[in-house]
């Protein structure tokens, strides 16, 4: 997505004022929205940011969702790597593969081009052996045909009711991932501990809006990152480490979201870190990035450490 690309007078504008004036003499400044202060950089003061409407449109935001559906309804081609680590961080198991995906009157079908294995990735059923693999094929793998999907986003598109297992997990998962900052039912301990745009939990962030690059783009950037003087106790309430999110300046379009996640409690514990990047494709938004890097622990099952990247291409 090249946010370079018809770029607005006021936004050339901006940084026009900013070559000349040097943002090394300026100041941040500080924007309160329902009592929550937003730290504003000089180049976005000049930028003449809607700040209210950003905020708004952020936490109301399903087009990152969008992208990842409209891959139910298109052709392309995907690379996958799925790394499965020991305790020494020494490879145990993986996968690499190619897939393609095919569609024909509204239904989807994928086909396997190429595909590598090692250790213990499958048992012998050729069922996976490890959760972050599971998780993995079920968001863009599809073993059989399915029929009947659309990219239309309902009023309630997650829901954990009449689920459980993985489902419910995969579910939880979407939620954290595709809508950052709502609470999330169903796992212990965790709640409203996501809500980061909802008080207490705003109050144990800094929230931070700037113009930089991203993979080569020049976009606006929302930081959410902890406050740096949280005491030990109010450290251990969070479960969303960082956020960033890139932003086309046009459209508001997210360019790229970065996620690090992390929390322990009696029964389980993880800490990831999450990657994706978007891409307009003839006018369409799809997820053309995607990367997991992390380690979880569930009492009763040993310690997962894994990594994947999905690389999506060729869009048709």
């Amino acid at each position: 997505m090249n946010c370079y690309k018809h770029l607005s007078p006021l936004f050339l504008t901006v940084l026009g004022c900013l070559f000349f004036l040097g943002t090394s003499a300026q100041k941040d400044s500080t924007f309160q929205l329902d009592n929550k202060s937003i730290t504003l950089t000089p180049a976005v003061i000049y930028s003449n940011l809607n700040v209210d409407a950003f905020i708004q449109h952020i936490k109301k935001d399903t087009s990152f969702y969008k992208a990842f559906k409209n891959l139910r309804i298109a052709e392309y081609t995907s690379s996958n790597s799925v790394f499965i680590f020991d305790k020494g961080d020494e490879v145990q198991a993986s996968l690499n593969s190619k897939t393609q995906q095919f569609t024909k009157n509204g239904c989807r079908w994928m086909k396997v081009l190429e595909e590598k294995t090692t250790g213990d990735f499958y048992d012998r059923k050729r069922e996976y052996n490890y959760y972050t693999a599971s998780l993995y094929a079920g968001l863009f793998f599809t073993k059989d045909t399915v029929c009947g999907e659309t990219n239309i986003i309902g009023k309630e598109p997650f829901s954990v009711k009449d689920k459980s297992g993985i489902e419910k997990h995969k579910e939880q998962l979407k939620l954290l991932f595709f809508n950052p900052g709502m609470p999330i039912s169903g796992i212990p301990f965790i709640g409203n501990k996501v809500s980061i745009f909802e008080s207490p939990m705003d109050d144990l962030y800094d929230f931070i809006i700037d113009l930089e690059t991203k993979n080569g783009l020049f976009c606006y950037v929302f930081k959410i990152i902890p406050r740096q003087d949280l005491t030990r106790s109010e450290r251990s309430k969070l479960v969303i480490d960082q956020m960033i999110t890139w932003f086309d300046p046009n459209d508001w379009q997210i360019v790229a979201r970065n996620y690090d996640l992390s929390y322990k409690a009696g029964i389980y514990e993880f800490d990831v870190k999450m990657e994706a990047v978007l891409s307009k494709i003839n006018g369409v938004v799809y997820p053309t990035i995607l990367r997991y890097n992390g380690n979880w622990k569930v009492i009763g099952k040993k310690r997962e450490n894994a990594s994947f990247t999905a690389t999506l291409y060729d869009f048709k």
